[in-house]
């Protein structure tokens, strides 16, 4: 343990030539709501907006002091580990080749294309990121390059563990717990090598990609059938087996579950209330504050913030999940009679806080009846329940889809 704290230590200092540490902020908010006294660790103000240049800059570094002459450094990523890869590639003054799916959002592509300039060459190949990554690999093997993974790398891992060599110094004591998303493990395996049993940790998967807690329950990591890609910084279908190692025995730390819908309510109150951007992965800690209660009261957490790289092109889905968790917003399949009135019997139902924000005939050969997909919006959730008491009451025959997944994704 105490060689992996001088591996992070030597990684923080020789970091301090390239970028600066992030801050260590508390915050107010966030500490009247918990009563506690709550820190975050912006890792989402670093030059990439997240916390992967780290582990970028570590790997890149040793490989450099080894093989000065190492031709081409090759990643597959299409998110914060491109740009970290592209920043230091550039900072090397190496040469870089990023490949990213077919499928990248162009804001992806243009962030990365500028932290890396004329030191990387985006390849656009495949549409899910395994073909990506086959690609990749081949290129590299091709080209005699090295392949910078994204968290199964013990240099990575050192890298990433300068965010806890960070915290120890910014603090004057180390904080009673600590709070980090957990994705293919090498934030959460640095930090949790770094400090041991010194600092208790929760760590933080969205629920439609827990690879840890699959890893956790099989004893080893294993590859999840479906993942939820909204948290794209941390929805990975296998943790890596280098920081499943290090995170054994699995006992010194809590492990939670983040609802993506829910998750959105925390990025618009941040955003709302502190202006603070987060991505859906850089808000699982602070949303996991909900889960912990009592856990917390009273103490000093740190929350690690791990990125802000988010498209505002997003936002009106953001505030969609969240309104739909909440209990804000709802969906129906309404069967209207195609009569005179209908339109405003159904009218009449709503209540003087219910809003339409949706009205689409689904269809409309029907001869005695039409479907309409109607979306309403209203103030407490619990207008819902005199709305839906009312529509009973008129004969209405209508379904809820809110909640159905298969629907909701075709329709909504």
């Amino acid at each position: 343990m105490s060689d992996f704290r001088d591996t992070a230590r030597a990684a923080e200092a020789a970091m301090r030539a390239v970028f600066s540490p992030t801050p260590l902020q508390r915050n107010d908010h966030l500490s009247e709501r918990y009563d506690a006294d709550i820190w975050l660790k912006r890792e989402d103000l670093s030059p990439v907006r997240s916390y992967k240049l780290r582990g970028a800059f570590n790997a890149m570094r040793h490989v450099l002091s080894a093989r000065p002459d190492t031709a081409q450094f090759v990643c597959a990523s299409a998110g914060n580990h491109a740009q970290g890869v592209a920043y230091m590639c550039r900072q090397f003054g190496v040469r870089g080749a990023i490949f990213m799916p077919v499928t990248t959002p162009q804001q992806k592509i243009g962030k990365t294309e500028k932290f890396g300039g004329d030191a990387v060459t985006i390849r656009l190949t495949g549409d899910y990121f395994d073909d990506t990554l086959a690609a990749a690999q081949e290129y590299c093997a091709q080209v005699g390059g090295h392949f910078l993974a994204p968290f199964d790398d013990e240099d990575v891992i050192a890298g990433q563990a300068s965010v806890a060599v960070e915290i120890e110094m910014q603090m004057e004591r180390l904080p009673d717990h600590m709070v980090l998303p957990v994705g293919g493990g090498g934030l959460s395996s640095g930090v949790h090598s770094y400090f041991g049993d010194r600092v208790p940790l929760t760590l933080v998967e969205p629920a439609g990609g827990a690879c840890l807690a699959a890893a956790v329950a099989a004893g080893a990591p294993v590859r999840l059938d479906q993942v939820n890609t909204f948290a794209d910084g941390a929805a990975v279908a296998q943790i890596g087996a280098r920081p499943f190692a290090r995170l054994a025995p699995h006992d010194g730390f809590g492990l939670i579950a983040v609802a993506e819908d829910r998750l959105c309510t925390t990025m618009l109150e941040m955003l709302n209330v502190e202006g603070i951007v987060l991505e859906p992965a850089g808000a699982l800690s602070v949303d996991a504050l909900k889960d912990m209660g009592g856990q917390i009261r009273g103490k000093t957490v740190v929350c690690v913030t791990s990125g802000g790289n988010f498209d505002f092109e997003r936002l009106p889905e953001v505030k969609e999940r969240a309104q739909r968790f909440s209990g804000l917003k709802k969906y129906f399949i309404l069967r209207m009679p195609q009569r005179p009135g209908a339109l405003r019997d159904f009218l009449e139902v709503l209540g003087p806080d219910d809003d339409i924000a949706r009205f689409e005939y689904l269809k409309k050969s029907a001869r005695n009846f039409g479907s309409v997909l109607i979306g309403i919006e209203t103030t407490q959730p619990e207008n819902f329940d005199a709305f839906i008491a009312r529509l009973d009451q008129t004969g209405f025959a209508y379904r809820d889809i809110t909640r159905d997944e298969v629907l909701a994704e075709f329709l909504i």
